[in-house]
């Protein structure tokens, strides 16, 4: 039951997520010409500073993985490969945290203006859906993300 329920969910957003690329690809394709390229690495959006937290706190990092294992575990595995999106294995080294939680947020704006998500969007050829995320879930998400990073360097 709970391997169709994945299935299901699978081939609602692999068909939300076309129907929307197809929608958009000519309402974008102006937007990257005008888009002026993010050199700073922090992407496009609200987030311009994250703190860490060092030693993680443990209560986020719990938070954050009930979030991954309801909205992003059928896109991103843990580690390996990639189903559909990229895999966060390694993601912390890769990406700035405000990078990481703009991208999480403000999914349309980051895939419109930031070189680096409109890379990963060539990538994967699916976008990302709008997961309706708060910044105080993608903060929780982002310390998942390092434990994630922690845990897979072991």
């Amino acid at each position: 039951m709970k391997k169709l329920l994945v299935i299901l969910f699978l081939a609602g957003a692999v068909f939300a997520c076309s129907e929307k690329s197809s929608d958009d690809s000519a309402k974008s394709a102006p937007a990257k010409k005008e888009a002026a390229p993010v050199d700073n690495g922090k992407g496009v959006g609200e987030i311009t500073n994250v703190t860490l937290n060092d030693p993680l706190n443990q209560e986020m990092v719990t938070k954050g993985k009930a979030i991954y294992e309801m909205k992003c575990a059928a896109c991103h595995k843990l580690k390996g490969s990639r189903i559909v999106g990229p895999s966060w294995a390694g993601v912390t080294t890769r990406r700035k945290p405000e990078w990481i939680m703009n991208m999480v947020t403000n999914v349309e704006v980051m895939l419109e203006k930031d070189p680096e998500a409109q890379r990963l969007l060539e990538e994967c050829l699916t976008r990302m859906p709008n997961q309706n995320v708060s910044i105080g879930d993608a903060r929780d998400l982002l310390e998942f993300m390092y434990q994630n990073d922690i845990d897979n360097a072991k």
